[in-house]
């Protein structure tokens, strides 16, 4: 590692593996930003056909920008000392720009797409250049310098979608976004300067799973917090109290099915792979997918308490049902990722809501939700039952096995 000025920003050997105060408080602003998140995924609960799909698009794709900016400041803090004076500038800089996300979200794809791609591309742009001048020489300048470059590349898209007619703005930013998500994918290369081996970057793997692992429980949080608010909010009866409970059981078992075990040995599983940055590279789209699914499984919360035995709309089965499924997908790939194999028991939870859907159609939310409890409580036993009276498992990650021996890291 070449020494200098700005080697002080790197991560030593000795820095804490815990995220800071600072961070904790950074996640704060997507706190809120994901509660807008809810609110767009909501407003689609009358919509059908085309209009659900472009109306779920346009969220999804808010979302993902949201989700690029966060993922990038874990990685950042993981691989930067965040006690230095420059990071934590970098990071509450980014903490206000995601505040203003967060105000523009929810009419982010309408009147306040100015605002919105503006505070996008200050992070994407400018937060690269701060942390490029601050490594003063270091090898290490010529990753953000690469983040930078590629952001001013897909700059035009965003603004032209913002400044344009609205017609033309999904299409445009759903192209930034690709641009943006593809450029990290192959390490943002550009011409004489190859990529970024990003699978081979020195990270501190207890920190970034502590991130990830974090966000998880503030994805929960907001669903509870959506629970809370639409029960207290809505006249009180038996049955808005019973869906009360079956939401909150549902949450709750989201929970036990994610940490036990594999989003426990998060950290193990990255401390023990010979490549930490590729498995938290593949970590970190497994976290965004179950992120996803746990904000629009809150979303149908919302709908199956405001209404637990009004009329079946199949539109709500997308929240109610397309969420939990969405979740044991996510978990069977974090699943692999840390044993290098798939639970029996999500498989089977996986398909059986897939076999009750069509059923479910002609029934009431609250049935749905119901349906989707039991299902999500089996699978939490049958993990229980084939972990009982047996050693606890050890991660042992497929991804990245190489070991240090084998590949050299790049800083």
């Amino acid at each position: 590692m070449t020494a200098g000025p700005g080697a002080r920003l790197l991560r030593s050997p000795t820095s804490s593996g815990r995220a800071t105060f600072l961070e904790l408080f950074f996640d704060l602003a997507f706190v809120v930003a994901l509660t807008r998140v809810s609110q767009r995924f909501a407003e689609l609960s009358d919509d059908t056909g085309w209009a659900l799909v472009a109306g779920f698009g346009r969220t999804l794709l808010l979302f993902l920008a949201l989700w690029l900016i966060w993922s990038h400041t874990a990685w950042i803090t993981s691989r930067y000392e965040p006690e230095q004076a420059v990071i934590q500038a970098v990071v509450v800089g980014t903490m206000f720009a995601g505040l203003v996300l967060a105000v523009t979200l929810p009419r982010g794809m309408e009147e306040r797409a100015l605002p919105f791609a503006v505070a996008y591309l200050s992070v994407m742009v400018v937060r690269p250049l701060v942390v490029a001048v601050a490594l003063r020489g270091h090898p290490r300048r010529l990753v953000p310098f690469r983040l930078a470059a590629w952001a001013v590349a897909s700059a035009p898209l965003w603004l032209a979608g913002a400044l344009g007619p609205d017609r033309i703005r999904l299409p445009l930013w759903a192209a930034a976004l690709a641009v943006d998500y593809l450029a990290w994918a192959l390490g943002w290369p550009l011409p004489w300067l190859g990529a970024s081996a990003v699978n081979r970057w020195r990270i501190a793997g207890m920190h970034l799973a502590d991130r990830h692992q974090q966000m998880i429980l503030i994805a929960l949080g907001e669903s509870i917090l959506v629970i809370g608010m639409v029960f207290g909010g809505a006249d009180y009866s038996a049955e808005r109290a019973a869906a009360f409970a079956v939401a909150f059981t549902t949450s709750a078992l989201l929970w036990r099915l994610y940490f036990y075990r594999a989003g426990l040995l998060l950290t193990e599983a990255l401390d023990r792979a010979g490549m930490p940055g590729k498995l938290g590279t593949a970590s970190e789209r497994t976290h965004l997918l179950i992120v996803l699914s746990v904000l629009v499984t809150g979303v149908g919360y919302e709908m199956v308490i405001d209404h637990p035995y009004g009329p079946p709309r199949p539109s709500w089965l997308l929240f109610v049902v397309g969420g939990p499924v969405l979740f044991l997908l996510a978990r069977m790939r974090l699943e692999y990722e840390i044993f290098g194999r798939v639970a029996r028991s999500l498989l089977i939870g996986t398909v059986v809501l897939l076999l009750f859907t069509p059923a479910l159609f002609h029934w009431t939310p609250m049935v749905a939700l119901s349906v989707v409890a039991v299902v999500l409580a089996v699978v939490a036993l049958l993990d229980a039952r084939r972990s009982r009276r047996r050693p606890l498992e050890v991660s042992a990650p497929p991804v990245g096995r190489e070991t240090s021996g084998d590949r050299d890291f790049e800083a």
